[in-house]
């Protein structure tokens, strides 16, 4: 835990948070109502912090595992790999994570605007956008992807994932925001080639087999 704390304090930080947050959450519908994404109501100027707190709860018990498990895998890895290139590699990785959580939502609350009825929660915006990171640094990583039978590079999962969400959230009625998904990946990878330019010759030269 030590080594965490000391290597990876941002991740760790967000990883105990959410858990006990959302946790502390699933017997506590008042924090549901006063935490949850509710487009409706930001666009009218209220509830603003909802842009922050909906990524301290989620679901249910299989929602919370999913987006914790996914966010231990990658988060803490790109960390480290940013702080052994940057002196501000620790700021890098908040700044991935938060801007993410905020700005993977612009888009459900264009769409949702008008519709009183629709809330949203989870981090996974947030997470996706840190898979998407270390996927620019990392492409050619295997992934074993449920119900692919054999491990793919992250690169090809990417690509694959970027499809499911874009056909998903103009055809899934599944209560998912896909959305959120699709832009908080697009906007990881945004972030990290505007804080270090050079992963792109980087990613290139990682596809192509060259040294960049």
């Amino acid at each position: 835990m030590q080594e965490y704390i000391t290597q990876t304090p941002v991740a760790s930080i967000i990883f105990l948070f959410t858990v006990v947050t959302s946790i502390y959450a699933f017997s506590n519908q008042e924090i549901y109502g006063k935490f949850m994404l509710h487009p409706y109501s930001l666009s009218r100027g209220q509830k603003i912090y909802t842009l922050l707190t909906s990524g301290l709860i989620h679901k249910d018990w299989t929602h919370l595992l999913f987006n914790m498990l996914s966010f231990y895998f990658f988060a803490f890895p790109l960390e480290r790999t940013l702080v052994s290139i940057s002196a501000w590699g620790h700021l890098h990785f908040g700044l991935i994570y938060l801007l993410s959580l905020v700005l993977s939502d612009v888009s459900s609350i264009a769409k949702h605007k008008e519709h009183f009825w629709y809330h949203s929660l989870g981090a996974s915006g947030a997470v996706c956008a840190v898979v998407f990171s270390y996927i620019l640094f990392y492409p050619l990583t295997k992934m074993l992807i449920l119900p692919i039978p054999i491990p793919i590079p992250a690169v090809l999962y990417g690509f694959l994932f970027l499809g499911y969400c874009w056909y998903a959230s103009r055809h899934s009625s599944d209560h998912i925001n896909h959305d959120a998904h699709f832009y908080g990946a697009l906007t990881g990878i945004l972030i990290t080639v505007i804080l270090h330019p050079d992963i792109v010759p980087y990613f290139i030269g990682q596809l192509t087999g060259s040294r960049i």
